[in-house]
């Protein structure tokens, strides 16, 4: 009989730290460690041999079957895409379970906040990486500031998952799929709102790569962020009523957002209707398919001249090296403008055997004290292993396997609908993760 049962949901490539650091943890704790995917093989294989672990099928659409593998579980860690989770939340409100997740505060998971308080369950959320260690050594370095007499005037934070820099030397973006591909192809779509020096900020997704900051990271080199989202709903959740500056953005390589504003302005991210003719459509078709016709000049030259571009310039060379002008099919029967731009990037952008990722994290605080101007700039920075086991897995998997632990314990009292701003939670997570290896080092100005 086991003492505990954590429910995984989801075996995707985000999955591996979390579900090894579970099974090791809970062999020495008679915790079963029970993981569902739709693809049963998917988390037979991510349980291995474990004696504690147990492989399910799961499909959150068979309502039945997903309460009866949700009821028999104390806790249950949702990988699943982030539009499901309200229906997982949903069932375990109902069967009176603990939820964690890893991805952004949904209005439908936040109107959950009361009766998930009252029935004193923690659906904790944005507990990952980014979100999640951002939101968790942002406050820890907020809340010192603070009790130290400081006031923050400035808070920026950039989070990029990118590529080793011995991996793949030819690729001209520095960056292949790390985490959901979906997910970096649509990223950015909304409007993006922030602050800055005093003044309210807005950038409509076609203007978003467009407006880069320049960002430094000691002993890495420079990179560009973009804006993520909406930052402006942090004020509140930091604590920093009254800044003048708030931004928290993406991280990339220098001149990837270039590049990758020319399939924005084209068209090629868009993902609200299907092209006609994918069944036979080669690589080329479906770029000159956005490209205004030029009479005398070939698809290539058309880009270039559409947008101002050299031919031999850095946008024109990933563009090229991605396989754009060429006569490949691209093998799908059907696909909207996304899904098809998703497909032909992953041929070049799938993490092959011995390729490495890397993460990087920067935030900058401005703060006054005693009169005095004062900076801290803190960075965190994680390889993986090769190509299974990710630093993105370990960064977004090893704080929801933390949590778990923790909650499990009796050491985490925090009810409803939460992030991981509160000390009870950001002070353990850490301390764990900078044993593992995973640390923010800090350099003040």
């Amino acid at each position: 009989m086991w003492a505990k049962t954590i429910l995984i949901l989801g075996a995707g490539r985000s999955s591996g730290s979390l579900i090894d650091y579970l099974l090791k943890i809970g062999s020495t704790n008679n915790w079963q460690i029970v993981v569902g995917d739709v693809d049963i093989n998917a988390a037979a294989q991510r349980i291995g041999d474990a004696g504690n672990g147990v492989a399910v099928s799961f499909n959150i659409t068979d309502e039945n079957s997903s309460r009866n593998t949700i009821a028999s579980a104390d806790i249950v860690v949702s990988l699943i895409p982030a539009n499901l989770h309200p229906l997982v939340a949903k069932i375990c409100l109902a069967e009176r379970k603990h939820l964690l997740t890893a991805s952004y505060v949904s209005d439908e998971m936040k109107s959950l906040h009361i009766e998930a308080t009252e029935k004193g369950l923690l659906f904790l959320n944005e507990s990952g990486l980014d979100p999640g260690i951002d939101h968790m050594s942002a406050m820890q370095v907020i809340d010192r500031i603070k009790e130290e007499g400081g006031k923050l005037t400035s808070f920026e934070s950039f989070t990029g998952g990118l590529i080793a820099s011995e991996t793949d030397p030819e690729n001209p973006w520095r960056y292949k799929f790390t985490w959901n591909p979906r997910n970096v192809v649509m990223a950015g779509q909304s409007t993006a709102k922030y602050l800055q020096e005093g003044v309210y900020k807005y950038i409509p997704y076609q203007q978003l790569f467009q407006r880069i900051t320049p960002v430094s990271v000691p002993g890495f080199g420079e990179y560009e962020g973009y804006a993520n989202r909406d930052s402006l709903k942090y004020l509140d959740t930091y604590g920093l009523q009254g800044i003048k500056t708030m931004l928290r953005g993406t991280l990339r390589n220098k001149g990837f957002c270039s590049a990758w504003n020319v399939l924005v302005q084209l068209g090629c991210c868009e993902d609200v209707y299907e092209m006609e003719g994918v069944a036979q459509m080669r690589h080329i078709d479906f770029i000159n398919a956005f490209v205004e016709a030029q009479p005398g000049k070939t698809t290539e030259e058309g880009i270039a001249s559409t947008f101002g571009l050299e031919a031999k310039g850095e946008e024109m060379k990933r563009l090229r090296w991605s396989g754009f002008f060429t006569d490949e099919k691209v093998g799908l029967t059907k696909g909207t403008p996304a899904q098809v731009l998703e497909h032909i990037l992953n041929k070049k952008w799938k993490l092959q055997s011995g390729d490495k990722d890397f993460i990087v994290m920067w935030h900058r605080f401005r703060y006054e004290k005693g009169g005095v101007g004062k900076e801290i700039q803190a960075y965190l920075t994680a390889k993986g292993d090769d190509e299974n086991n990710t630093a993105m897995a370990k960064t977004v998997g090893l704080p929801l396997a933390i949590v778990a632990k923790l909650l499990l314990q009796g050491k985490i009292k925090s009810r409803g609908v939460v992030i991981p701003v509160v000390r009870e939670i950001y002070e353990p997570v850490l301390a764990e993760l900078a044993e593992l290896g995973i640390r923010l080092l800090e350099i003040e100005a």
